[in-house]
Formats: C-alpha cells, structure tokens, sequence
C-alpha cells in the first residue's frame, strides 16, 4: 500500500479508513505546476480487498487532481469527512473531473449489473434461492437510483460504506484463518479415521514431531520493540546496533517518503521475525499461518503506536513510541503455536455444522435421486404407451387395408386408376369391351 504524498504534506490521511490497505501517491510539484489541465490517465490501482477497490481508488485519485478539492481536504479533518462537510465541495470540482466521475459510475453501475446477473444464473442454475437482500448490499456504496451521474450523496455512501467495509475487514481475515485452522484439522481427524491401527499411530507420531520441530525455533522479538528495530537495522539495513537512531530508522523505511509508515511499510519490517518461524520449504511450516503472524504483529504495533488511530503511523508518533518504557522491554512475542485461533469446543461446534451440512446434502441428495427414479419411472410407461399405441395405429391400418373394395362407377366401369377387381373362382376377367351377360336364375322366367 502506498500512501497519497499530497495528503501525507497536508498532515490528514485522505480517508484514512477507506484506504487502510493501498493508495498512489500524488506529486505536490506536479499538481502545482498544471493543476487545470492534467491528463485524465487511468489510475493505477492495487487491491484493498473490497469488490468495489477499483471504483473507490479512481473516484479518490481524479478528486486528488482537482486543485479545490485538494485545498479543501488540506483543512479537513476525519470528523468532517464521515460527516459529509468534505462531500459538498464536489460541486466545485471541474467540470472534466466531474465527467470522469460521471463515466466512472456508469462503469462501475455496468459492472455491478454485470455481477448480479452472473451470481442470479448460477444460482438459479443450481437451484439455490437468490438472496436479494445479499445482492443490494452490492449497490451500498452508490445511489444507484441514479445511474448516470456522480453526485455528492454518491461519495458520502462512498465514505460511509469504505469506511465501515475496512473496519470490518482484519476482523474477517481473522475468521477465515480461523475457519482454515479448523478445516485443516478436521481434514486431518477424518484421515486419521480411515487408517488401521498401526498407519495411524505412524501418522500421530509424525503429526507430533513436526509440530516440536515447528515450535522450535530462535526467539522472536516483539514488534515494534527495540530489540526488534535494532535487528532490522542490524541485518537488513546494514548498520551497527549501538549507532541505532529512530528518526534515521524511519526515514530509511519509509519507502514512498510520504513521512509515514503505512501497513505494508510496517509488515515489512517484520519480515526478519517471521523468518525465524516459518521456512516455504519446511513440510512442518504453513505460509497461510505466517500471514496470519504478520497481520497480528501489524494490528500489534498500530494498537500501541498508532495514537490518532488513523491506521498510519506518523515519524512523531514513531519517535514518542521509542521513548516507552515499553519500547525497551525483551518479552519474546507468542507466536500461533502457543495462540491457537480455535478452542476444542469451538472445534467440535464447527465440526457439527460439518456434520448437519452432509446431512442435508445427503437427504437432498437422496430427494433428487428418488425424483430421477420416479421420473425414469414415468418415462419408461410414456416409452410403453407409445409403443402400444405405435403397434394399434398399425393393425387398423393393416385392417383398413385389407376391408378396402374398388369403387364401381354407374354401368359397370370401374373408376380409373382402380386395381383389377379380383374375380371368384377360376374365371378369368373379361376382356375390355366385352359385355357381360345376364345369367338366367332358375325358378324365374
């Protein structure tokens, strides 16, 4: 993540809370130099882990170029910005950045649209009910009401929903590890179940011995400690411990020199630690669990540094911090092997919910598997249906046939186009002209 410089000069962070994660910074000499006629680029853009990053990154970006808009957020502070004071200077906003915006929320409309229609046909493709209260939550952070312009109450819900999203958002990481933690080791109970006695004492015991040799490893440093900063110094930057001076310190890893550490700056500086712990190429060591350690070791540092609570670490806030008594102390930091995310009961819980789950799977699967039998059922009496009406359209065909006589017109012809008349007995048909003659009945005169 890369902090605005222009906002970083200006000693407010451009909603903070929005971007707690990623930003590009601004050049102040640019902005000056050209102010009205900049080039509408794309913004380059970086994940926050929101489904609208993009958006939010563009709207922030073309609103940094507006030179009045820039001025007013240099006066601004958090409180003006939740309540909605900064959004009403977006009717000053130049007439081409407010078009940009306009086209960006079009975009942005056209995507959303995009989403929808895609979670509703899969969906209704697997015959799941559609959560349409899920789906709007989508439209949460725009008026989408109005679809084609980009309006002041379009960037308060912008700053509300960003800001509520990315509160809520180490929390949900923190879930996910949780329920990855669990996975895993219900996976593994459920293996050890299929195993006979002996492969599965082998399995425990090499189960066991990964996790000592997992455990064992140097000590870690706590962050943000001396100790901690003094290695990094040390072995990353090259330079002798007993020379260590914070404000050098931050100045060398404060990588955009926007005169902040932001939250990557921050994870980077415990890289050294995680090392210690975890190896890629260790079978006994989980890269998902080492990001999890970074995470905390973050959320560490910015809970005792971090006073103003705007998720960035100023120098002055990083000096005060250095001078705690608490800066100097050598507690080793616990990492996840000595925290578990999860207790036994929480696992066992998560395990019945495992359990219900394949249990409503399994009876709608055998709902399904009932209903193709009673359709294959029904198909194969249609199949038998149609087969018999198939063999009675032919014998009364056949019977038609066979009960068909010739047509004799009026004097004995027969109509033209009719097949020879079959005579009885041995007589032979009478040649054409021939007449035929009466045959006298006996009894009658």
């Amino acid at each position: 993540m890369v902090r605005s410089r222009a906002l970083a000069h200006c000693g407010l962070v451009m909603l903070s809370l929005w971007l707690c994660v990623h930003s590009v910074p601004i050049s102040v000499e640019k902005a000056k130099d050209k102010p009205e006629v900049e080039q509408l680029e794309p913004p380059q853009s970086a994940d926050t882990g929101l489904h609208y990053d993009r958006y939010l990154r563009e709207v922030i970006e073309y609103l940094e170029k507006d030179p009045h808009f820039r001025e007013k957020l240099k006066n601004a502070n958090m409180d003006d910005i939740k309540q909605g004071k900064l959004s009403k200077e977006l009717d000053f906003v130049q007439h081409n950045f407010r078009s940009k915006l306009d086209e960006l929320k079009r975009e942005e409309m056209n995507r959303l649209r995009l989403l929808i229609k895609a979670k509703h046909d899969l969906r209704e493709g697997n015959g799941n009910t559609l959560d349409h209260q899920a789906l709007l939550k989508q439209f949460e952070h725009l008026n989408h009401m109005n679809p084609h312009t980009f309006e002041v109450e379009d960037l308060d819900r912008l700053i509300q929903s960003a800001t509520k999203d990315l509160e809520n958002y180490d929390k949900e990481r923190h879930d996910e590890f949780k329920q990855y933690e669990m996975t895993k080791e219900h996976e593994r109970r459920e293996r050890l179940k299929t195993m006979n006695e002996e492969d599965r004492k082998k399995e425990e015991q090499h189960y066991e011995e990964m996790k000592k040799k997992h455990a064992n490893h140097p000590k870690v440093n706590h962050p943000g400690s001396e100790d901690q900063l003094k290695e990094v110094w040390q072995e990353s930057d090259g330079l002798d411990p007993e020379d260590f001076d914070p404000k050098t310190f931050f100045k060398m890893h404060d990588s955009n020199g926007d005169g902040f550490f932001d939250e990557s700056e921050l994870e980077a500086l415990f890289t050294k630690e995680l090392e210690k712990v975890y190896n890629p190429e260790n079978e006994e060591d989980d890269m998902v669990e080492m990001e999890e350690e970074r995470l905390r070791m973050r959320e560490h540092v910015m809970n005792e540094v971090d006073t103003n609570k705007d998720r960035l670490v100023s120098m002055s806030e990083f000096i005060a911090a250095t001078k705690k008594a608490e800066f100097h102390e050598k507690d080793e930091w616990g990492t996840l092997d000595q925290n578990p995310a999860y207790t036994e009961e929480e696992l066992r819980e998560y395990e019945r919910q495992i359990a219900n789950e394949e249990d409503n799977i399994n009876t709608k699967t055998a709902e399904l598997q009932k209903q193709r039998e009673e359709l294959e059922r029904k198909q194969e009496e249609l199949n038998a249906q149609k087969s018999g009406l198939k063999q009675v359209k032919f014998k009364l065909n056949s019977m038609i046939e066979q009960m068909s006589l010739p047509v004799i017109e009026p004097g004995g012809a027969m109509a033209e186009g009719d097949p020879t008349p079959v005579v009885p007995g041995n007589a032979q048909p009478l040649p054409p002209g021939h007449q035929q003659q009466d045959v006298p009945v006996p009894g009658h005169s």
